[in-house]
């Protein structure tokens, strides 16, 4: 199977199954993060899950990247448009605001929004598996270090209470 880049690329009506599909994998994702069962497992699965969430990401930054730059084409086009085939002369900047009011540059605007919303989430996603990954380590230090059942007791105020 061709990868959501290529196919997007080839058709841009291919893009809400893109969505749909990384929308899915962003709640396999969070399931992820979460610390269940061994200790050990979970970390030598991190190194996996991580390569496996980062290679999503830089997909979907290859994808926002091509809406963008077809965004780019369509203003481009728009504007010469305007430029060229309206009814009375435009300055460079009122054509550019009857640009921003076409409704194919609002909806491909929107698209880009929504993709990068996306993005943001899977970033989010990194993050998260940064801090588990950071979270192991420090357990497994302080198993080395002998302090399997330690507590910490946060006082606030008095301590003595």
């Amino acid at each position: 199977m061709a990868s959501w880049y290529q196919q997007v690329v080839e058709s841009i009506a291919a893009l809400p199954d893109c969505i749909d599909y990384y929308e899915g994998q962003l709640a396999i994702a969070r399931n992820e993060i979460k610390f269940t069962g061994s200790i050990e497992k979970a970390a030598s699965a991190i190194p996996a899950i991580v390569q496996l969430r980062f290679s999503e990401l830089q997909e979907i930054e290859a994808i926002l990247e091509h809406l963008n730059i077809h965004l780019r084409k369509l203003r481009a086009q728009t504007f010469r448009m305007y430029l060229e085939k309206y009814n009375r002369q435009l300055s460079s900047r009122d054509a550019s605001a009857y640009v921003d009011g076409e409704q194919i540059i609002v909806d491909q605007t929107e698209l880009i929004n929504e993709f990068g919303l996306l993005r943001n989430l899977f970033l989010g996603v990194l993050k998260a598996l940064e801090a588990k990954q950071f979270q192991i380590n420090n357990i497994v230090k302080l198993r080395v270090a002998g302090l399997e059942d330690s507590e910490i007791n946060m006082f606030y105020g008095n301590p003595n209470k």
